[in-house]
């Protein structure tokens, strides 16, 4: 429980005046922007950390930091889409040839999405906007409807 800055005495968090001297409390600031340091080429590369890169692309997307910043909200969009992919590998495709021998597709897609995370996250770094194939297209098709 808060006191006055003035005498002293317990007040409530949400009362503007002490009841006892009638002096204003300060009133709290409203909280800053958890994104104000995080710089937009960090949040671009976290969106294709792969498992949890998507956890990144839905933050960057919700913050108002990144509203007015193409790049990094299609690099959120296009991480999403990777990691679409990534579940789609895993839940669909690696059941449907679980039981076909000699068979790697499910490996082989897991591997080439690793690359393109890898990919991705280097031309992040360097502040490029590279459009995947497939996934570009859906990213830049998701920004236009915003």
């Amino acid at each position: 429980m808060p006191f006055c800055s003035h005498c002293g005495k317990q007040v409530e968090a949400r009362d503007v005046y002490c009841a006892q001297c009638g002096a204003r409390q300060p009133v709290d600031a409203p909280p800053a922007d958890p994104f104000t340091r995080v710089s937009p080429r960090t949040a671009s590369i976290c969106c294709y950390i792969p498992g949890l890169g998507w956890v990144a692309c839905v933050i960057v997307l919700a913050a108002q930091r990144f509203k007015q910043d193409r790049t990094v909200r299609f690099h959120a969009f296009q991480g999403l889409y990777l990691f679409l992919a990534w579940l789609l590998n895993d839940w669909v495709l690696g059941p449907a040839t679980a039981r076909v021998p000699h068979f790697p597709i499910h490996g082989l897609v897991g591997a080439a999405l690793l690359i393109m995370s890898i990919f991705m996250m280097v031309k992040a770094a360097h502040n490029e906007a590279y459009s995947l194939p497939l996934f570009g297209e859906l990213a830049e098709r998701s920004l236009s409807e915003q």
